[in-house]
């Protein structure tokens, strides 16, 4: 009876052992469930914010190209000067009122215009305040052949720039010039001679630049002896009037 008693109390010692063991073990293991759980979830978060933030980057780096790409045109555009360049021809039915203009084209062999200046009624218009280089060039050919018995006959060939400015006092109804380049060759000198030889075509080329301070909206333009504007060279490059930025 001692020893059946003694194998009870031993089998119902060992069931409250595995009791016990089973309730200590199944808390911890619900612990490390959650344990788990929690970091699955903070990785899950973690790479998520990983992911947003290669994006945020991507993004602010396309932006920051996109920015790159805005700025490197209008630092382009900045650099473009203002320019014009025309080439010109003598046209007697051009304008009847006009008799010593140069007709200007643009847009036509060398010619081109960017920046703001414009060629408006044969005149190039100005479109901001500053200092401008203004240049043109007139080509003649004539004839210095002569049956006059006088001699030291000269052929004079002239040309001008001139400047219409709101500083002078000017409004659109009411506009005057005043000559900002003028320069006067001599073309050729008539003598009366028997020799043929000496008889012929002379060519030749009156050129003026200078440096100016215009203010926008100021107008210019050109103006030839009317006598010698049938005598124009209009083939390229040999008659031109432009202005350029400086």
């Amino acid at each position: 009876m001692k020893g059946e008693y003694k194998i009870l109390l031993d089998a119902a010692v060992d069931t409250e052992a595995r009791k016990q063991t089973t309730q200590s073990v199944e808390p911890s293991s619900k612990l490390t469930r959650v344990l788990l759980a929690f970091i699955f979830c903070l990785t899950a978060v973690a790479a998520t914010a990983v992911l947003i933030l290669n994006q945020h980057t991507k993004g602010s780096r396309q932006i920051d190209e996109d920015n790159s790409d805005l700025h490197h045109t209008l630092r382009h555009l900045s650099k473009v000067r203002a320019a014009i360049h025309l080439e010109g021809e003598y046209n007697p039915d051009y304008n009847p009122d006009e008799k010593t203009a140069v007709e200007w084209k643009n847009q036509v062999d060398q010619s081109h215009s960017q920046g703001g200046l414009e060629l408006e009624n044969n005149e190039i218009v100005i479109p901001q305040d500053g200092l401008y280089f203004v240049y043109s060039q007139a080509s003649f050919r004539v004839s210095c052949s002569s049956d006059d018995t006088n001699s030291q006959a000269m052929v004079h060939l002239s040309h001008s720039v001139k400047r219409s400015s709101h500083s002078y006092g000017n409004n659109d109804a009411k506009k005057s010039y005043k000559t900002i380049m003028h320069s006067v060759r001599t073309a050729c000198q008539k003598t009366f001679s028997s020799d043929t030889d000496g008889e012929g075509s002379w060519y030749s080329s009156v050129y003026i630049g200078a440096v100016f301070s215009l203010n926008k909206q100021d107008r210019l333009k050109t103006v030839t002896e009317e006598k010698i504007l049938p005598n124009l060279e209009d083939e390229q490059g040999k008659t031109f009037f432009g202005v350029f930025a400086l």
